[in-house]
């Protein structure tokens, strides 16, 4: 995604996103949680808007506390879909709460969302689109590609020549890893 690199740096919301987060390595459930429900909203979206309402979905999704959200019941499904301040959809918000549910299944069985991708790296994106498409909701290609490229897992956030890239490299970022075996 090179041309995130030629337009993000200095924008008041996309440069912070691609100076210090876009494709760096992340282990924190929270952080991997986000991304993975801000990715599904941003599906027919700009990723501006999904910058723009970050907050609220921080807000409205109690910090992304997997187990908060996985235990939401009718109560939490009506007041996030009449929220303003994140993308009001039945599809996302539904998947938003089964998807916590996935994870928390993954902590039973991996110990954890990081390390259950762990588990399954190195895969090509056709299979990590597979093994998303069974474990979570709303996760077609593009939406599972962005989501682990941005983390890392993936290769093509930022061209060989950006500064961040360098910065990315020195963290050794799962997708750099399995280039070099």
């Amino acid at each position: 995604m090179s041309g995130y690199c030629d337009f993000a740096p200095g924008h008041p919301l996309h440069g912070p996103y691609h100076d210090r987060e876009y494709g760096f390595p992340q282990r924190e459930e929270a952080v991997l949680f986000e991304r993975l429900l801000l990715e599904i909203n941003q599906a027919g979206l700009s990723w501006e808007t999904m910058l723009r309402k970050r907050e609220g979905f921080r807000r409205a999704y109690d910090g992304f506390d997997v187990a908060r959200v996985a235990a939401y019941g009718d109560a939490d499904r009506a007041r996030l879909l009449a929220d303003p301040g994140i993308v009001r959809n039945r599809l996302k918000v539904d998947a938003a709460i089964h998807n916590a549910g996935a994870i928390m299944r993954l902590r039973d069985s991996h110990g954890g969302f990081a390390r259950w991708l762990d588990a399954h790296h190195p895969l090509d994106k056709a299979g990590w689109v597979k093994l998303f498409k069974r474990t979570f909701r709303f996760t077609g290609g593009e939406i599972t590609g962005e989501f682990l490229m941005s983390l890392g897992y993936l290769p093509g956030a930022h061209r060989p020549g950006c500064p961040v890239h360098a910065r990315i490299a020195a963290q050794a970022p799962p997708w750099m890893a399995a280039a070099k075996a």
